[in-house]
């Protein structure tokens, strides 16, 4: 509430803001997907019991079961689901500023329980697609990018690369990067 609500807005309106300088575009992605679509970025099977699904007596996507978005990454790939991309036109780089919905039930974490963890969270993401030779070289790049936000406001943090366990199928590796928490004196 009040000033920290702001402070919120401000550094993610920041982080998309420079994004964008960087080539990005910025996108408002649905919140709401579909089965297929969480199957396409290996969301499923492998998360499901992390995921919020709407009940079908409620709603349905598509004609399919319906999901919260766990991660903007989801509808961010799938605006280009069942398309013959150009390699000349790639890399295409996006972001987006989106609430995240997780039960975290399956998580292998250490925090899923208070602040740290929370069912519903504020994310930018930022998601390229690319050619399968440059991609190593293009994950490296965005990593980066989101490396220089958190830099140049001078907010502490580590680059942890995820175990297999907390990443999908289709992942080769995965990087979180943790800002440090003061109130706790942890990432």
């Amino acid at each position: 509430t009040g000033s920290v609500a702001r402070l919120e807005r401000a550094i993610s309106s920041y982080f998309l803001d420079r994004l964008v300088d960087r080539g990005y575009t910025e996108v408002s992605p649905p919140l709401v997907v579909s089965r297929s679509a969480l199957e396409g970025t290996s969301q499923l099977p492998k998360f499901e019991e992390d995921l919020f699904k709407i009940v079908p007596e409620s709603h349905t996507c598509n004609g399919e079961d319906a999901f919260l978005i766990p991660t903007a990454e989801v509808p961010l790939t799938n605006m280009h689901a069942n398309q013959i991309l150009e390699e000349a036109d790639l890399p295409l780089s996006y972001c987006a500023l989106t609430p995240c919905f997780r039960a975290e039930a399956g998580s292998y974490g250490r925090d899923t329980r208070g602040l740290i963890r929370t069912h519903q969270f504020y994310k930018v993401e930022m998601v390229k697609i690319t050619t399968p030779e440059t991609s190593d070289g293009e994950h490296h790049k965005l990593t980066r990018h989101a490396e220089e936000c958190l830099e140049e406001l001078e907010i502490p943090y580590r680059k942890m690369r995820l175990c297999s366990g907390d990443v999908g199928f289709s992942a080769q590796h995965c990087y979180d990067l943790e800002a440090w928490l003061p109130s706790t004196n942890e990432y």
